[in-house]
């Protein structure tokens, strides 16, 4: 019998196209192993998520990321499902949107009782900083330039290189070069980013570097309930990252650490934050310290890495803690390993001794998986040729290296023009953990 109120259905949101989330296959099998109706808005043309035998039903996306058409979608839906559901956004402009019209959605939907606009203020990169700086969390100094001559003695002031980004990510077009954050080099390209403010949509930010290493890239995902206690999730090492040192994790492992728990409960209990979160840090190897880097209002796309002794996730944790069902006490299980397989498929291969969830394969499920495969294949070769051009440019014209490559690049298959694979395979988000 499941510990879940399988009467409530649950709606997951998304708006962004990439077909490889992870995290939204991981929400659908969670909830819909424990026997819940899963709903899903989501643009899932050519996705393996599709393929799931857990997902109970496809709504089309919302027309636009505004918020406005992502509450109409949800009320729609909602309107069909004709009964309260738990809703669960999985990015962040759903959850930014869900946060402006709670009033709206509140009737056909359960929902974390947030304060005000937290969500849209802890995903606003600018925000973040200023709400770090209040309960005396450590977060990389940041500074706002209010012109272009004033960015690039921004990044002098910082020192190079320092980190650049957008303060509301989830606002960049779609089909622009912008991504949410970028390594700046050279004064001149702060000042030529500040430039294209108008096109982000949202204010540019300067931030000093903190540069990776081995142990220093840790995150904390959790549930906050009603009372404000954290449940459902833990702290992690991220072991690998894709892309290497600077995008989501690759591969992950559970690992106690008492810092990060701690700065992660006073942050959410100094905020008064309610719901799912996803924070990621990174430690200072001169000090020692752990600085947040960015708050997520939502899954991130590793949670099920922190599944307990008793099956909760953050996901089960808001779904109970919504429809007034106990949280099970379960027992951590430190050591557990999380593998995204397309990104690291020989880990996926290495022993597990403290247990080990992959991304995509699952017994219980293994239509998405082989559709990943397929859908993967495509996405390498269209990206072939590309790779192989660049390697063509590398040695001199006479080399015979050359003739091999430039032959390689003819016969290489022409690139596929499926548009939910262009060359963007992760979210900005997910592309923005670069630093």
């Amino acid at each position: 019998m499941s510990l879940l109120d399988t009467r409530v259905p649950a709606v997951l949101v998304r708006t962004d196209r990439n077909p490889f989330h992870h995290g939204t296959l991981g929400a659908v099998r969670s909830l819909g192993r424990a026997g819940v109706d899963v709903h899903l808005i989501a643009d899932v043309a050519g996705s393996p998520v599709r393929r799931s035998r857990f997902v109970r039903q496809l709504h089309p996306p919302p027309p636009g990321a505004a918020p406005a058409d992502i509450a109409r979608t949800l009320l729609r839906v909602a309107s069909q499902i004709a009964r309260p559901a738990v809703l669960i956004p999985l990015d962040d402009a759903s959850a930014v949107a869900v946060g402006r019209a709670r009033a709206e959605l509140a009737p056909a939907f359960l929902l974390p009782e947030q304060p005000g606009a937290l969500a849209e203020r802890v995903a606003d990169k600018a925000e973040l900083a200023a709400l770090c700086a209040a309960v005396d969390v450590p977060h990389p100094l940041t500074l706002i330039p209010d012109s272009a001559a004033d960015a690039a003695a921004t990044a002098w002031h910082l020192g190079l290189p320092a980190v650049a980004k957008w303060s509301r990510p989830w606002l960049l077009p779609p089909d622009s070069d912008l991504r949410s954050t970028v390594v700046v080099r050279s004064a001149r390209q702060a000042r030529e980013l500040y430039l294209r403010t108008e096109e982000a949509g949202s204010r540019l930010l300067l931030q000093a570097f903190l540069p990776p290493g081995p142990d220093l890239d840790w995150f904390c995902h959790g549930y906050a309930d009603r009372t404000g206690t954290v449940r459902g999730g833990g702290p992690g090492r991220k072991l690998h990252a894709w892309p290497r040192g600077a995008g989501l994790t690759a591969v992950g492992h559970w690992t106690p650490n008492a810092s990060v728990q701690a700065l992660t409960e006073r942050l959410i209990g100094e905020l008064g934050y309610r719901g799912i979160f996803d924070l990621d840090f990174r430690r200072c190897a001169t000090t020692g310290a752990y600085h947040l880097l960015d708050f997520n209002p939502r899954p991130g796309a590793q949670f099920r890495l922190f599944t307990d002794s008793a099956g909760l996730d953050v996901v089960r944790a808001q779904h109970l803690d919504l429809t007034h069902r106990p949280l099970p006490e379960g027992v951590a299980r430190p050591g557990r390993a999380f593998v995204v397989e397309n990104y690291a498929p020989f880990s996926a291969l290495r022993p597990a001794p403290a247990g080990r969830e992959l991304a995509w394969h699952a017994p219980d499920d293994l239509a998405p998986g082989w559709a990943m495969w397929a859908l993967w294949a495509r996405h390498a070769a269209r990206r072939l040729p590309t790779r192989l051009r660049r390697l063509c440019e590398r040695p001199g014209p006479d080399d015979p290296r050359a003739r091999v490559v430039r032959q390689a690049v003819a016969d290489a298959p022409q690139p596929v023009t499926d548009s939910s694979l262009a060359d963007n395979s992760l979210t900005d988000d997910e592309k923005a953990k670069s630093y």
